[in-house]
């Protein structure tokens, strides 16, 4: 399953995997919502890595966990879905609006071999310091660098290169980010520090 070649999911071992993940995720939506360091402890269970600073709103729902690897001051809001029969590597400071989906399985497209219930799943990666909006779908085999946004909406399908705003179904790169957009948002963000500074 994870050299991403066909296989079946319904093996025992695979079996007592997603178990696993069911009794972990069961817990995790189903905890009062101010325990977030126990919630926290759980995903850290859940994942083979979650990096320090990282928060992740429930609900969520995996089909693993274990093949999921997330760095540091990541943030994921509610209703996420990782289905992650292939590896999942996340970077640092990635932030994840509601209902994000990332996908690795995949499916023949002949229906009597999918008939036989035989599935695939190829690895996403998702550099670090990337946005994305609500409702983004990424699609078994993409690799996203760094220093990217998302829109709303989009669907991944192909591979985004670094420092790029890519939006739509099919997503595609619309513009490059550059120094006027840091320029721009660092302006903004000393705008809001000395206004914040009046406030003390």
């Amino acid at each position: 399953m994870l050299a991403g070649e066909l296989y079946v999911a319904a093996d025992p071992e695979l079996g007592a995997a997603n178990m696993r993940k069911r009794r972990l995720v069961h817990a995790i939506n189903t905890m009062d919502y101010d325990r977030l360091d126990e919630r926290m402890a759980l995903f850290r269970e859940l994942f083979a890595e979650l990096g320090e600073g990282s928060f992740v709103e429930a609900p969520f729902n995996c089909d693993y966990g274990s093949n999921t690897r997330i760095g540091r001051n990541f943030y994921a809001n509610m209703d996420c879905i990782f289905l992650d029969v292939a590896p999942i590597t996340i970077g640092d400071n990635v932030f994840f609006g509601p209902r994000v989906g990332l996908y690795t399985p995949y499916h023949p497209i002949d229906a009597e071999v999918r008939n036989e219930a035989m599935e695939g799943g190829l690895p996403i990666t998702i550099g670090s310091d990337v946005w994305f909006g609500g409702n983004v779908i990424v699609c078994p085999g993409v690799t996203i660098g760094d220093d990217v946004v998302i829109g709303a909406g989009s669907v991944v399908t192909k591979d985004i290169p670094s420092h790029s705003v890519a939006v739509g179904n099919p997503c595609r790169v619309i513009r490059e980010i550059g120094e006027r957009d840091r320029e721009y948002w660092q302006s903004k963000a000393a705008e809001y520090r000395a206004w914040k500074a009046t406030q003390a």
